[in-house]
């Protein structure tokens, strides 16, 4: 509409729903957001944000006043604390409400919401990315687990940041006797979105994009609400020229198409473009910097003990990609799967405004689909940071007096993870540590205790993990602590460091203590730790194990180094120690999966292999991804007349012993 009155014919056009070339300039894709509309953006950090869309939105207003009274809906923070993304959109009157799952990167909007100017909610990352699909779905409320017992909970805050915000949006239900939070749906009068291609008729595809997030539920939400979808591109191709296969967001969704600025599409806010970030090929994989001797690798050599073979991890931002690069120096990266909320799988994480991406990953979900799987307990272990914690195991990262950091993916991370291992400074605030000696020295204390009686808020509810059987530990450089069902236990202490004077004086409660033990000496000492030798050494008791239903023995040798004799016999006495009293011969599967030998031991182990097989198996079948090592057994096997298949995975070794012995 102009400053007539009149609508334009392209907005007249879309309005009226006409199929047509739906390319327009910003302007008049911007003069579709009316006065009181609900606008949703997708994007992370940077990563798929449409800077051109709130750009020229931002200016409609600043030119025109309107449009006045919007409410914002994001899940993850968008922007880079000097300007860019929402924060474009802080403009007094052009806000009404704000419901968020990050604000830490928009200190424009913070300053608006905290000091009461707009209503404003601190919702879950994931449960936003969920509402999305109920939207679609005109499901009324989003159901989960996440969030009882944090700050989002009703009977502590409701996710409600200032005074001014008195509507409920969270309520608490019961199922089957358990306690769940039902999130209030409401109508997407606007989603913006971005891509890279889009045809005459609207069909996106992301293929340099980093992130492919939430755009398709958060357009069907906007279109299934009676509203408008407004696309970013970087280019545009002709119709029936994109395969259908690489588009995300189908033309029938779209009605706005933008072709952007380059400047206002980096793949990130951090990098122009990394065809390694987008999946477009993998590259060779660089030597990473050894970290410094200093209490961010302490705390990230600490918690690098608590990894173990074929985990599946999330690493948070800030402190906790510092493990990454431990893992890297340790020779462990290859044993771990590691994965960011934004939707990457595997591959080497990203930090800064890169964050959330990754290179060389082996799959890229969408976000929502990250949130399902981590909703559901899939991660094993998840290293978030440690801003605040209290007495009864409670972490605080969202909300420090004037600063709203907000939740982000924090508490959708953190209530279903198998182990969960906060990682952060024991003090604030101008702490000066050395290392000498392979001892820990407070040189001079933080002005600011972060272990405290009460957290502030609550991001991480300790109450609520003690329910379940969660592992938690808080790692910092001078010591560690675990929740147990009794409380926070002080169990770890750094070599050369007080306990008195250094820990329990800078804490505002004290934990319990049984048996504080020493931190391991090789945190301390700027040599390789040697941790690989640790993770993969599995004792060999735990390596063997019968299960008399079915009659089969497991033999799990993955990472498994036989380097004397001795480990030879060690197998050899723990096999008949197993099998001997069953009285029957067993069914075995072996997991070679990594398994290194001394050559000369080569013979010494087959003759070994001999004997169990014809003393205690009436059939066995073994299997390892490793073709060179499936290759090499086989041979050795095969000059034996030892059964010298060896399958490719665990599966097909089992299916082999079907309807046998």
């Amino acid at each position: 509409m102009n400053s007539k009155g009149i609508v334009s014919p392209v907005i007249a056009d879309i309005r009226a729903g006409m199929k047509r070339g739906k390319v327009v300039s910003i302007d008049e894709a911007m003069r579709v957001i009316r006065d009181g509309d609900t606008v949703s953006i997708d994007g992370f950090i940077g990563g798929l944000a449409p800077e051109e869309l709130l750009t020229g939105l931002e200016r409609r207003f600043l030119d025109t006043g309107e449009p006045k009274d919007l409410t914002l809906v994001f899940a993850a923070g968008i922007g880079d604390s000097r300007g860019k993304g929402i924060d474009r959109l802080a403009h007094a009157g052009m806000l009404k409400r704000v419901i968020a799952g990050h604000w830490g990167l928009v200190p424009k909007l913070q300053r608006l919401a905290l000091e009461g100017k707009i209503q404003a909610y601190n919702l879950p990352q994931g449960v936003i990315t969920h509402m999305y699909r109920d939207i679609a779905g005109h499901v009324p409320r989003t159901i989960t687990h996440v969030g009882l017992g944090t700050f989002v909970d009703p009977r502590l805050e409701g996710g409600k940041v200032n005074s001014v915000t008195t509507e409920d949006m969270v309520e608490l239900i019961h199922f089957d006797g358990r306690e769940y939070l039902a999130y209030k749906t409401l109508p997407i009068s606007v989603a913006l979105l971005r891509g890279t291609t889009a045809d005459m008729d609207g069909n996106i595809t992301m293929e340099k994009e980093a992130f492919t997030l939430e755009v398709l539920p958060l357009a069907m939400a906007a279109k299934n609400s009676g509203g408008f979808v407004i696309v970013q591109v970087e280019r545009i191709a002709e119709r029936g020229a994109l395969n259908a296969r690489h588009v995300k967001i189908p033309g029938i969704l779209v009605d706005c198409v933008v072709v952007s600025k380059p400047e206002n599409h980096w793949q990130t806010y951090g990098t122009f473009y990394n065809p390694a970030y987008s999946c477009e090929f993998k590259v060779p994989t660089a030597g990473i910097e050894p970290m410094p001797m200093d209490e961010r690798k302490i705390i990230a050599r600490r918690v690098a003990f608590e990894l173990q073979p074929n985990m599946v991890v999330n690493l948070g931002i800030g402190m906790p990609e510092g493990v990454a690069r431990v893992a890297s120096e340790e020779g462990i990266f290859e044993y771990l799967t590691l994965t960011a909320e934004a939707g990457s799988i595997g591959g080497i994480p990203s930090g800064g405004l890169d964050f959330g991406t990754a290179t060389n990953m082996d799959c890229l979900l969408d976000m929502h689909q990250q949130f399902d799987f981590y909703d559901g307990g899939g991660l094993d272990m998840a290293c978030l940071g440690l801003a605040q914690m209290d007495a009864e195991g409670n972490v605080n990262v969202s909300k420090f007096g004037p600063k709203l950091a907000g939740c982000g993916g924090f508490i959708d991370i953190t209530q279903t993870a198998k182990k969960i291992v906060f990682a952060g400074t024991f003090t604030a605030g101008s702490t000066e540590l050395a290392v000498e000696a392979g001892r820990l020295k407070i040189v001079r204390e933080g002005g600011l205790k972060k272990i405290v009686r009460h957290v502030e808020q609550i991001t991480f509810s300790g109450n609520t993990a003690r329910t379940g059987n969660q592992r938690v530990y808080y790692v910092t450089e001078r010591c560690v602590f675990e929740l147990t069902k009794e409380g926070v236990e002080l169990i770890e202490i750094a070599p050369g460091v007080d306990l008195e004077k250094d820990v329990l004086a800078q804490m505002e409660f004290r934990p319990i203590m049984k048996n504080v033990r020493l931190m391991d000496e090789r945190i301390f000492k700027t040599l390789s730790m040697e941790l690989k030798d640790d993770l993969l050494s599995v004792p060999i008791n735990d390596r063997l194990t019968y299960d008399p239903a079915t009659n089969i023995f497991y033999v799990n040798f993955e990472g498994l180094a036989v380097r004397t004799p001795g480990d030879i016999e060690a197998i050899r006495l723990r096999v008949s120690e197993i099998c001997a009293p069953l009285g029957k011969r067993v069914k075995t599967i072996v997991n070679y999966d990594n398994f290194s030998i001394a050559p000369e031991l080569e013979d010494e182990y087959i003759r070994m292999v001999q004997y169990v097989v014809s003393t205690y198996y009436c059939d066995v079948t073994r299997y390892t991804t490793s073709a060179f090592l499936r290759m090499k057994l086989g041979d050795e096997l095969k000059k034996r007349n030892l059964a010298p298949h060896i399958f490719q995975s665990k599966e097909e070794a089992r299916q082999a012993l079907e309807n046998k012995c």
